[in-house]
């Protein structure tokens, strides 16, 4: 008994030694390999297309020198910075494999009065100062020839856009010339550039960080609302909120895109910076903007009036009073709101879209529509003031259209002027030096709203010992940058820049709350009906007494339909209240099903499972 049992064990041990040299055997046979395998559902540790692509062009070796520190005092903030550079690395090395010997990579530390720190220096890395410990070098510098790009820092806030901001640096090794692109506003998105680039009344301050961004890739070049002639050096025009733009300004646009310039317009139904509150996340806003003279030309309409609500992408704001409020005009695109079959959009994280007007129309001849943004058909236009007076307002009265509203859309192909007497002003004098038409394929996007690049609604900023540690909180930024990328730069980087910002929003959950929230709507939509009937009875009584006199006196028609009012009034109100409690209730008991099961789905099909194996293998043994 005892020899069988020394067998058994001496065959279990034997058993586990080959098995784990089999395993080690493996995990270096694979790591030497040129395969990798990634398991993430949005592919995060595998290079994107675009990166391939950019990589697939190096003919000529391209040098990376990665600073990092690797000794010094041990603290919280370097252990953390150390840790992040390992990924830095690991991404590195990625490139390297994929680059082949036309990618050369080169490691750092930058230690005190070394060589090394000679080289950051003149490679222009930053220190970063941590407490406790000495100076941090965390940077890259990509060369080819006597080309140089730096990232100064790689801030650990940015690792979703690790990837782009390589990419990004070597293809402008490669490419060092920048486009032109110009930029058009009432908004005060160059700060303080000066009284051209701000809307009269507006105030100085920093630029916007969508201009900061453009200015990394391109030549930004402001232009005035009432140009008279569009720069020809200038490749892609981005239009911010038009507000005040002048016939003679829209025709300069005209001309431009006849010449085969590209435009990206974000014009806004109700824009929430131009009548900036204290509060930027509650209160109406301020102007509308449109392009009048040009949108007709192209088949398209715009109504500056009305905006776009949405049970199923309809966001939590801050209210007045300081309150969580549901705000159906404030849109958190998500899944099918995002045209998956473009490269712009295709890897998209959600958009935010505050107060949107939508698109409508059919392109003119000779054109053709994509769309990119769009709502669910649980949405319906509502008037732009009373989207800014607070969700109560339009959740009331809410009652779906049944239409998927356009939001933001693509037109291309050969476009038509839409000043065919020439400039505005000038009727009675030759045309001849005006474009009709396009000679090539011309491309013109639209977007419903403005508001989307401003600071407020697009970044979190946050105080740090780093500094001010600036994230995304939705993917608004990356969207016009792709926008800017696929009419005036490397439309490879789209692919690269998409990938930093990926959710996975809760959609069915989203779904069924719209569901809830459209039944408990029409039931306090009927009731309030109920109400306005009557109030709209007790009137048509008081129209029918003649005399001033007798309008003072009650009959006993108005005095019994007064009596039932104010009965039905107590009743309605009543069954009002309930209907809204009920509401709340249903979504809240949705909200609570959904986290239980959550919670529960997991551990519960696991010990299942376990059960079942076990049950399994009581059979077999007593089978035996």
């Amino acid at each position: 008994m005892q020899t069988k049992s020394l067998e058994t064990f001496l065959y279990s041990s034997a058993g586990i030694a080959v098995m784990l040299g089999l395993l080690v055997a493996a995990n270096v046979i694979v790591g030497a390999g040129p395969v990798r395998v990634d398991m993430t559902q949005e592919q995060a540790y595998t290079l994107s297309a675009g990166t391939r692509a950019v990589l697939a062009k190096l003919d000529t070796p391209v040098k990376i020198r990665f600073y990092c520190t690797q000794s010094g005092t041990a603290t919280p903030e370097s252990v953390y910075l150390k840790n992040y550079a390992r990924k830095v690395e690991d991404l590195l090395q990625e490139y390297r494999q994929a680059a082949g010997r036309n990618l050369v990579i080169e490691k750092y530390d930058p230690q005190p009065d070394s060589d090394a720190e000679d080289s950051a220096r003149l490679d222009g890395m930053e220190a970063q100062p941590l407490p406790g410990a000495d100076r941090f070098y965390l940077g890259l510098a990509v060369t080819l020839a006597d080309q140089r790009v730096a990232i100064p820092f790689l801030k650990p806030n940015r690792e979703r856009e690790l990837e782009y901001d390589i990419t990004r640096a070597i293809a402008r090794v490669f490419s060092p010339e920048k486009p032109v692109v110009g930029v058009m506003s009432a908004l005060p998105v160059f700060g303080d550039a000066g009284p051209a680039a701000r809307a009269p009344g507006q105030g100085g301050g920093a630029a916007w960080t969508i201009i900061d961004l453009l200015k990394q890739d391109y030549t930004v070049k402001p232009v005035e609302l009432n140009v008279e002639k569009i720069d020809d050096d200038i490749k892609a025009l981005v239009v911010i909120h038009p507000a005040g733009i002048t016939d003679q300004g829209q025709y300069a646009l005209d001309q431009f895109v006849l010449r085969g310039g590209k435009l990206i317009a974000f014009l806004d139904a109700e824009s929430a910076v131009a009548g900036r509150p204290q509060n930027p996340l509650a209160g109406r806003g301020g102007a509308s903007s449109t392009l009048d003279k040009l949108l007709p030309a192209w088949g398209v309409q715009f109504d500056p009036t009305k905006v776009v609500a949405d049970l199923n992408y309809k966001m939590q704001v801050r209210g007045g009073n300081g309150q969580p409020m549901e705000a159906p005009a404030w849109l958190a695109l998500t899944g099918d709101g995002l045209n998956r079959d473009d490269i712009v959009t295709s890897q998209l994280g959600d958009v935010w879209l505050p107060m949107s007007g939508a698109f409508t129309g059919e392109p003119a001849a000779g054109l053709k529509e994509t769309v990119l943004l769009k709502s669910t058909t649980q949405s319906e236009l509502v008037n732009g003031f009373m989207a800014g007076l607070g969700g109560d307002t339009l959740l009331n009265g809410f009652k779906a259209d049944g239409v998927s509203h356009k939001l933001a859309i693509r037109l291309t192909g050969k476009f038509k002027t839409a000043f065919p007497d020439g400039p505005p002003g000038q009727t009675n004098r030759p045309a001849g030096g005006s474009l009709k038409d396009s000679q090539t394929d011309g491309a013109v996007v639209l977007l419903g709203d403005a508001d989307l690049l401003a600071d407020d609604y697009s970044l979190r900023k946050v105080q740090s010992v780093f500094g001010t540690l600036v994230s995304s909180l939705n993917a608004n930024l990356e969207l016009a940058q792709n926008l800017v990328g696929q009419m005036a730069g490397d439309s490879n980087l789209i692919g690269v820049r998409s990938r930093a910002t990926m959710s996975r929003p809760f959609t069915l959950i989203k779904q069924l709350e719209a569901d809830a929230q459209a039944r408990g709507q029409a039931k306090i939509a009927e009731l309030q009906q109920s109400l306005t009937d009557t109030q709209r009875r007790l009137g048509e009584l008081q129209q029918q007494k003649t005399g001033a006199d007798q309008r003072l006196i009650l009959s006993a028609e108005q005095q019994a339909e007064i009596d039932n009012f104010r009965q039905k009034q107590a009743s309605v109100s009543k069954e009002l209240k309930q209907a809204q409690k009920d509401l709340r209730k249903e979504v809240v008991s949705l909200e609570d099903r959904m986290t239980w099961m959550n919670i529960l789905v997991m551990p519960l099909a696991i010990t299942a499972a376990g059960l079942s194996m076990a049950v399994i293998k009581r059979k077999k043994t007593s089978a035996q």
